[in-house]
């Protein structure tokens, strides 16, 4: 009788083409547990682009705490290690195609994780990173320097904008869309209208935004095409001893100047909820106490996720 083993296909054997379609459906923990060492096939097909194009850490997030000096955050070693591993393996499997790379808020990478991190996606497209307690001066800008294809990042609010935005502006031929996390002040707008002038898009939505500061907007990025404003809290500031007051309607003034843009989105309803949150946590929104991933949206498209 013929022995019938010999009818049966390995796992190996399945197309390339197949296993990747099916390696697709995997998270990024599924994919760095060790399939890629199943075989030479597995292997080939973990290091194909497709699996690449986006390195999405928003599932993951530090075990950390806070404290009162800087970086103002302490993360377990345990919960730094796991990160370190999930790079090195992503970034070893990826062979550099990434061109998306998005963390977690709460997910507080390191100098040395942002450095072995750039050196290794050259091509990136898009940074997603909302904090940066942990990275200092040097590292954001040696990593900047090297991703001279950076067309979009979404940041936190800075102290010291100048620095990262001049860099940007050096090195980044391409950059087009900013999206701050955080309150946006005089000193930030006046930076990125003396570094990036050309910006098309820029996105300020759930945080604190003066009048002052929203008219230098308008007045100074003359390329700006889109404006995302959505359930900030827009206020005014007064002489003494009032010093400020919220403003609940857009006047006729900023209307007319965003008449040129091709959008300027705005929500202003004490109806809606995600301005009630911003109201209440009074223009710095504590994402970790709404729903997980409601830190993604972005009323602009090519900004959320």
């Amino acid at each position: 009788m013929e022995d019938n083993d010999s009818y049966i296909r390995r796992w190996e054997d399945l197309d390339i083409d197949i296993l990747v379609k099916i390696f697709q459906l995997l998270d990024i923990f599924e994919l760095t547990s060790g399939i890629s060492r199943v075989c030479s096939a597995w292997r080939m097909a973990c290091c194909d682009p497709l699996l690449w194009k986006t390195l999405d850490l928003s599932m993951l997030r530090s075990n950390f705490i806070k404290i009162p000096l800087e970086p103002f955050v302490y993360v377990d070693g345990r919960s730094d290690r796991t990160l370190t591993r999930i790079l090195k393996i992503s970034l070893s499997l990826s062979q550099q195609s990434i061109m998306t790379l998005i963390f977690h808020f709460n997910l507080y990478v390191s100098d040395e994780q942002l450095t072995y991190t750039a050196e290794r996606c050259p091509q990136l497209r898009r940074l997603v990173l909302p904090a940066w307690n942990r990275i200092k001066k040097p590292g954001m800008c040696k990593a900047i320097r090297g991703w001279k294809e950076l067309e979009s990042l979404t940041m936190p609010s800075i102290a010291n904008p100048p620095y990262i935005l001049e860099e940007i502006s050096t090195h980044c031929k391409n950059f087009s869309e900013l999206k701050i996390m955080g309150p946006c002040d005089i000193f930030f707008v006046s930076s990125l209208a003396a570094f990036l002038p050309k910006l098309r898009i820029l996105s300020l939505r759930c945080s604190m935004l003066y009048k002052d500061v929203l008219i230098l907007i308008l007045d100074n990025l003359q390329h700006l095409e889109v404006l995302n404003i959505s359930h900030c809290v827009l206020m005014e500031a007064l002489p003494a001893p009032q010093q400020k007051r919220i403003i609940k309607e857009i006047d006729v003034t900023i209307r007319q100047k965003a008449s040129r843009l091709r959008e300027f989105l705005t929500c202003m309803e004490d109806s809606c909820v995600m301005c009630q949150r911003t109201r209440t946590d009074e223009g710095l929104i504590r994402w970790y106490k709404y729903e997980e991933g409601l830190w993604k949206t972005d009323e602009v498209r090519s900004l959320s996720l």
